[in-house]
């Protein structure tokens, strides 16, 4: 007992990337800017596609729905990261403050990554089932998809969460990171942890490998599809409406597969804070990028709402 509430007591900071104030400022500029900019662009095509209904089709609606996760997800981390920044890794974050980052974190994280995999099946069935697609992409299925991603997040995230929270924490309290991510806080316990590192490398591997898997099958099919295709045009329009997506996995998964399904011997706490800062910040920025320019739908749809101001 005496162990809980010492623990409970406890407040973590997070290592400054630079001694250098200066350097400190820098970064903040930095970090600030990406996420101004991700906030903005994401939140641009949530708004375009529900003012616009010739995108009220299931493609545009889990794009929309990927765009409104990808704000709360960054927004998750970013507050406290900028307030570290600033004072230098002195602001504080308590037990329970660092807990609910870190379950909100892994629910939208968890969450981002199974709705890519139903972009991905959505893609699938559009091409290689057109005739079927409005009947097996009913709007009914479109918002249980949605529903089934969240929900498969929050089951993955709680468990892990309380599992974590329930070591006890000594007097090293100095995260080596931006945000409580689970290695970096899971090497500050004063227990052995090598059953919460299975659990993390378990539920990791469900959330990144199995949607992958069935990305990667879907493409296997949607790739055959588009090669049966005999106009250059058809096939081009076709690949167009795929390649957007297959960049956005492409970054989402190499990065956090980089750092949660490394084996724990070769973790390093600077390389994961450097690679974590492409998925938590640059990734949500690149995401409407990619879209809008790769999408002419989106693309003239934007472009029609900025001439009308």
């Amino acid at each position: 007992m005496e162990e809980i509430n010492k623990t409970a007591k406890i407040q973590f900071f997070f290592r400054p990337f630079s001694a250098d104030p200066k350097v400190q400022v820098g970064i903040f500029v930095a970090f600030l800017t990406m996420y101004l900019i991700s906030l903005s662009g994401n939140t641009t095509i949530a708004v375009i596609v529900q003012i616009n209904h010739s995108l009220h089709i299931p493609m545009y609606f889990f794009l929309a729905n990927l765009a409104v996760l990808e704000i709360f997800y960054t927004s998750s981390i970013a507050p406290l990261a900028l307030a570290n920044l600033l004072s230098m890794g002195r602001t504080p974050v308590s037990i329970p403050g660092c807990g609910t980052q870190m379950f909100f974190f892994v629910f939208l994280g968890g969450a981002d990554c199974v709705l890519l995999a139903v972009m991905a099946y959505d893609r699938f069935v559009a091409i290689c089932y057109p005739l079927r697609y409005t009947h097996v992409m009913s709007w009914p299925l479109c918002v249980e998809l949605v529903v089934g991603s969240l929900v498969l997040g929050f089951l993955l995230s709680l468990p892990l969460t309380i599992l974590i929270f329930r070591l006890p924490f000594c007097n090293n309290n100095e995260i080596y990171h931006f945000y409580c991510d689970m290695p970096a806080v899971m090497r500050l316990a004063c227990a052995d942890t090598h059953i919460h590192k299975t659990a993390l490398y378990i539920v990791s591997f469900i959330v990144l490998s199995v949607p992958l898997s069935l990305i990667s099958i879907s493409y296997v099919f949607i790739v055959a599809a588009i090669l049966r295709i005999r106009s250059a045009e058809g096939r081009h329009r076709a690949f167009s409406t795929c390649s957007s997506h297959i960049l956005v996995v492409l970054l989402q998964y190499g990065c956090t597969s980089f750092i949660y399904l490394s084996p724990s011997s070769s973790y390093s706490p600077e390389m994961g804070r450097v690679v974590s800062v492409v998925y938590t910040f640059i990734t949500p920025i690149l995401n409407p990028l990619i879209y809008s320019m790769r999408n002419k739908e989106l693309k003239d749809a934007l472009q029609k709402a900025l001439r009308k101001f």
